[in-house]
């Protein structure tokens, strides 16, 4: 099975920016394939490359046309959240990502727990977990709370508001129920739902965060602290480039 790089493993290989990595993923430079909004990188392919390209040289920052601003992407300095959100999981001991109110994936997802990287490494396999965050995006209930996802573990969302606008979520996860291992029948049913084979899965099943029901309760409030600190990355950001807009129609 090819092994599928993520972009922060292009980003320390090129020894250059994320934003340059997924500009170039973006526009066919890179031997890439998007699931959502994420980028994978198939490492054989990776390796060719490199063997008959010249490694690139940073890409300078471009200011966003006027239209951008509609999705959570274009609201984002993503390194800087990038930053803020890896910080956050490896100190509370979750999966992290941001989304958009689709699931799909905005950020690099932060501390994965081993079940899901064995799992997202097959070929659409991601695609099941997006649907588990979609899904997120459509119950009533407001504040953050854990339910199962499509790999049997918990995670929970918080949503991120820009002005009157919900614009993407904040989804931890990884975290097993207080049963787990599941029972043989379901981990078989978990497998063939995602194309596993199930002996390729039983081994990584251990390999998953356990909190108590305390330790869940504490990280419950910070997945909407996390959400509002982005939110207002994304306000604050976006009232920036609004100025900036104005200004260079002044000076035109």
């Amino acid at each position: 099975m090819t092994e599928m790089l993520t972009a922060k493993d292009m980003q320390s290989l090129l020894q250059v920016d994320r934003s340059t990595i997924y500009r170039m993923a973006e526009a066919g430079r890179l031997p890439a394939i998007k699931v959502g909004k994420q980028w994978r990188f198939p490492g054989d392919q990776v390796e060719v490359w490199l063997n008959t390209s010249a490694v690139p040289q940073p890409v300078p920052v471009q200011l966003p046309p006027e239209s951008a601003g509609d999705d959570l992407l274009d609201l984002l300095p993503l390194e800087c959240v990038q930053l803020i959100q890896d910080t956050f999981a490896d100190s509370l001991g979750v999966m992290l990502v941001v989304t958009d109110m689709n699931g799909s994936p905005v950020t690099e997802i932060s501390h994965p727990c081993g079940l899901f990287q064995a799992v997202s490494q097959v070929p659409n396999a991601l695609q099941k977990c997006i649907e588990s965050w979609r899904d997120l995006s459509t119950t009533i209930d407001l504040e953050p709370r854990f339910v199962p996802s499509h790999l049997g573990l918990l995670c929970a969302r918080a949503f991120i508001r820009v002005g009157t606008e919900l614009r993407g979520m904040v989804v931890v996860g990884g975290i097993a129920p207080d049963r787990w291992p599941p029972e043989a029948e379901q981990v078989a049913e978990i497998a063939a739902e995602f194309g596993v084979e199930t002996d390729e899965m039983i081994p990584h099943l251990p390999e998953v965060f356990r909190l108590d029901a305390e330790e869940r309760a504490r990280v419950l409030p910070f997945v909407q602290r996390i959400a509002n600190i982005i939110a207002h990355i994304a306000s604050e950001r976006s009232s920036f480039m609004t100025k900036l807009s104005a200004i260079a129609e002044l000076t035109r």
